[in-house]
């Protein structure tokens, strides 16, 4: 059976480590890793989440304990080693 996991509140942080390649509504070059997306709120929830405009590459990233730990920078940490072993 697959355990539901939800997004931790205030944490953002598949919305600041990785990069996007793709152009991005206000980001038309996409974004650098470890910059935080424009659509980023200040409680850490993307705005364009649910929107026809969000980036491909957002749309498929599923929350999971694995990516997201159990805390907000052991998230952080683990996207950021992600984003270094496929950016070549």
């Amino acid at each position: 059976m697959t355990e539901s996991f939800q997004c931790r509140a205030n944490c953002g942080a598949c919305c600041i480590a990785p990069s996007i390649s793709s152009a991005i509504p206000d980001m038309p070059n996409g974004k650098p890793a470890g910059i935080a997306c424009v659509h980023l709120n200040s409680n850490f929830q993307c705005r364009l989440f649910g929107h026809s405009s969000r980036p491909l590459v957002c749309n498929r990233l599923k929350p999971c304990h694995d990516m997201c730990g159990d805390t907000r920078q052991q998230a952080l940490n683990y996207l950021t080693q992600l984003e270094q072993l496929t950016s070549a």
